[in-house]
């Protein structure tokens, strides 16, 4: 007996929503740093000089489900598998049932799908340090993700989630993210003394406030 076409659309509803249901119930995969995986995790890695003496301002990235990474490394480029300044030292990973698009009862939206479509529009953008980084780019998946409900991510709430809620991949990271810090301020203040605190205290109250002041009163001017 045929099947009347109603009742095989319904049909393939059915399954169909029963898939989203299984992605959706997936177990996490386990967070490997020896092979690089990270699955659901934003990370983050300290940038050479930029960190040595701001050391809460580093590079990130966000992983897809089976935990490779993705990260904005340059113009027109997104870097997959091979993050760009070295190996992850801080991780946070992402609750899927604060992804709000990923949880609407009808939408078939998945996590990979959402990473694919900001990783082709940043193939097709411009990179700048102060414009448009790799912050902006992982700002933009989130975004698009409704992480936490809304889609008001930027450069200065995600580095400050990073800071506040990452985890550190371990006692090497620690060192291997703050040594350099501890090593520039001691020198700086044994060769330079007041000066150099003075000049350090300029150095990142102006790169601090070019982002706060680019993200919040000047909105067009860091591209997420």
């Amino acid at each position: 007996m045929r099947k009347h076409p109603s009742y095989r659309a319904m049909e393939s509803e059915a399954i169909f929503a029963d898939e989203l249901m299984l992605n959706r119930n997936v177990q996490l995969g386990p967070v490997d740093p020896r092979r690089a995986r990270f699955p659901y995790c934003i990370v983050w890695t300290p940038l050479p000089v930029i960190s040595w003496l701001i050391p809460f301002i580093g590079h990130i990235g966000i992983c897809r489900e089976d935990g490779v990474i993705l990260d904005f490394a340059g113009p027109n480029f997104v870097c997959v598998d091979n993050f760009t300044f070295g190996a992850v030292a801080r991780y946070m990973q992402i609750n899927r049932e604060q992804c709000y698009k990923l949880i609407e009862p009808d939408g078939n939206m998945t996590w990979d799908n959402t990473l694919k479509e900001s990783t082709q529009e940043f193939q097709h953008r411009s990179y700048s340090l102060f414009t448009c980084n790799c912050h902006s780019f992982v700002a933009n998946s989130l975004n698009r993700l409704l992480y936490r409900g809304h889609s008001k991510w930027n450069v200065v709430n995600l580095a400050a989630l990073i800071f506040l809620r990452g985890t550190w991949v371990n006692k090497k990271s620690v060192l291997r993210s703050c040594l350099p810090f501890v090593v520039v301020l001691c020198t700086g203040l044994i060769f330079g003394g007041t000066n150099f605190l003075i000049g350090l205290f300029i150095f990142t109250l102006a790169l601090v406030g070019w982002f706060l002041m680019g993200t919040y009163c000047f909105k067009n001017l860091i591209h997420l």
